[in-house]
């Protein structure tokens, strides 16, 4: 099964080719058979290989030559693909998440006039983001990154009668492609030092070039510009909150299981540059910290209930760069897959609540939904208490790892532990804010006579599986004083061995202290006290003194409310500056210069048209005379020469 590993890519490649060619000619249901059974064999197809790869006892990568693809002068790069244990993990949340989001979209759609296009577009995003983990160089890899972000624009934009959903599609594929600018760059220069692009090359040569330590944070930090735009770092998260203008499904796809996720991929894929490039780890490290708290503090008063999951997700990626930054591939990837679970499952949840409201995404009207939507409010309470990071629910190990990896990082470490505890209060605050005021508090819906009721079973089986997986996934690593498991520091081990080595040749190593297990204790402890201090808040602003949620507020909580104005701030030093230049520009070279010359050239050639067009009058008279004064002329001529 190895061998016909490509099979991964190719079905959801076929069932985009489905639903894209016979969009017109085959019924909405079909379509969404197909979109989800395509995804759901590259699923099958990857779990068999993952039991025949061995991860636990293999330690070379399997690689797979498709065929050759581009080959010029010394540059090569071909369609491979690269199984190993960090693909075949990416692989699997990938193909396994994206089914349920399939099969839930079949249910969430239903009755959209767009609903084979949906589909397509679905299908040919896991298709790049496939190719994005699975690429065995970093040209391939470049591929199916901008694959997703063509795919992320096409969805967010995907109900463009809208004008927000077209700019806010427009506003992702934009500061993506500033981020894409240093994934250039950044294999340029590999290119330039090493001569190739792909990783086995690239992992095998570096340590043979002494010299490749003095460019290796340049290198690194080209990377890591590309991570910050597509997995929404400050400053370039803006696009993100926005991308809420899509449907929901989408928002699960791109927040939880795929185009997120693909800078932190990218950093340990790289990991043997990024571990010898420790000032540029260090600035992953602090970006990372200052994001998760930053988007913490601005999902307290936000009152769009997918615009609240949105800056979690912002606040969230920015604690899996925490962990990169310190060192910690594994913390990192763990909270990546945990993530995965219990984002996909708040955000379906979410789905579920607004398809019972009618499409009201509104906190303000929404309330009492707990009896009303049993299944809805059980898993989404479950997704919640994993992000809030309480045991013994997957976010609490992720979390708690990254926590613990950050305060014993030499540089700063209590520092940026600091910014992650109080991100994690904050989240804590502003999830469990909105349980009670969605699912407990005062009945604000306003359904018009129309009645509130749960999901069909093609949304709500989604939802149980995510939330079990949102409490099983964490007993994968566990710290010493609670089970004392270390699966995943196994699994990953063969990826990372290679970076660690080079780290050590070139004393790049930033190593932190080991903590004893009464430590490693007291740090949980404190992490989950400031969590349920977090939550007490929540319940006695929200539940028990029922604080009414305000649309506009006063002093501070403007600020945080208006998300601190970084729109407005980059519209107004960016965006306006940026239109009047290149308005002027237009004007200048297109009215003065452009204009003016085909106008001028085009006004020339009408009278020197019209000038010969007195020759041409139809006339034979007129023509016999032309004849008579070309001969006379010709007569003329040859005189004079005297012939």
């Amino acid at each position: 099964m190895l061998d016909l590993f490509p099979l991964v890519v190719l079905f959801p490649l076929l069932g985009f080719l489905h639903n894209a060619l016979l969009r017109n000619k085959v019924p909405h249901r079909f379509a969404g058979i197909v979109a989800t059974f395509a995804v759901f064999l590259s699923f099958l197809v990857t779990l068999v290989s993952f039991y025949q790869f061995r991860p636990m006892e293999r330690t070379a990568p399997h690689i797979i030559h498709v065929f050759s693809w581009i080959h010029v002068g010394n540059f090569q790069a071909d369609i491979g693909y690269q199984v190993d244990q960090l693909s075949l993990y990416m692989t699997l949340i990938i193909t396994g998440i994206g089914t349920l989001i399939h099969l839930y979209s079949m249910g969430y759609m239903k009755g959209d006039h767009g609903y084979n296009r949906f589909f397509a577009y679905l299908n040919l995003f896991i298709f790049s983001m496939l190719n994005l983990v699975l690429s065995d160089n970093l040209v391939l890899t470049f591929l199916g990154w901008e694959g997703v972000g063509l795919c992320s624009y096409l969805l967010i934009g995907f109900e463009f009668e809208k004008s927000s959903a077209a700019a806010a599609g427009m506003k992702a594929f934009i500061l993506n492609r500033i981020g894409d600018v240093g994934f250039i760059l950044g294999t340029g220069f590999l290119f330039w030092i090493v001569g190739s692009v792909r990783y086995a090359d690239l992992q095998a040569s570096i340590p043979g070039l002494p010299g490749f330590i003095n460019y290796a944070n340049l290198i690194a930090l080209f990377f890591f510009i590309a991570a910050m735009g597509k997995s929404a770092q400050v400053p370039l998260y803006v696009w993100l909150p926005d991308a809420m203008a899509g449907p929901t499904p989408v928002s699960a796809l791109i927040h939880a299981a795929t185009m997120v996720t693909a800078g932190i991929f990218l950093i340990a894929r790289l990991n043997f540059v990024f571990l010898i490039a420790p000032d540029t780890s260090f600035f992953i490290a602090c970006i990372g910290a200052f994001t998760a708290l930053f988007a913490a503090t601005i999902g307290v008063l936000q009152n769009d209930i997918k615009k609240i999951l949105a800056y979690s997700t912002v606040s969230q990626l920015g604690f899996m760069f925490l962990a990169m930054g310190v060192g910690s591939y594994v913390a990192g990837l763990f909270h990546l897959m945990t993530h995965a679970f219990f984002k996909a499952l708040l955000f379906l949840g979410a789905g579920s609540v607004i398809h019972a409201l009618h499409h009201e995404q509104n906190i303000r009207k929404m309330g009492g939904l707990f009896s009303k939507i049993k299944i809805t409010s059980w898993t989404f309470l479950v997704g919640t208490v994993a992000i809030a990071g309480l045991p013994p629910f997957s976010g609490f190990f992720s979390k708690d790892l990254i926590l613990e990896k950050a305060y014993v990082y030499p540089v700063y470490g209590p520092i940026l532990w600091t910014f992650g505890v109080v991100a994690a209060f904050f989240t804590a605050f502003y999830m469990f804010r909105l349980v009670f005021v969605v699912f407990f508090g005062k009945d604000n819906t306003q359904t018009h006579g129309k009645t509130i009721h749960e999901s069909p079973g093609t949304m709500t089986f989604p939802l149980i599986v995510l939330a079990i997986g949102a409490v099983v996934t964490g007993f994968l690593q566990t710290p010493h004083f609670f089970l004392n498991i270390h699966k995943l520091e196994s699994y990953f081990e063969p990826v990372l061995k290679y970076g660690k080595e080079l780290a050590v040749v070139h004393q790049a190593t930033v190593k932190g202290t080991e903590l004893g297990s009464q430590v490693e204790m007291g740090l949980a402890l404190f992490s989950v006290c400031v969590a349920l201090i977090g939550i007490l808040f929540s319940y006695l602003l929200f539940q028990w003194k029922k604080s009414e949620i305000l649309e506009e507020h006063t002093g501070f909580r403007k600020i945080l409310f208006h998300k601190y104005y970084i729109d407005e701030i980059y519209d107004f030093i960016i965006v306006k500056p940026f239109l009047f230049f290149a308005n002027g520009i237009g004007y200048f070279f297109d009215r003065v210069i452009i204009d003016r010359f085909f106008v001028t050239f085009g006004f020339s050639l009408a009278w020197f048209g019209g000038a010969l067009r007195r020759f041409q009058t139809g006339f034979v008279g007129d023509y016999a005379l032309y004849i008579v004064l070309g001969s006379f002329c010709i007569i003329l001529y040859l005189l004079a020469k005297g012939v």
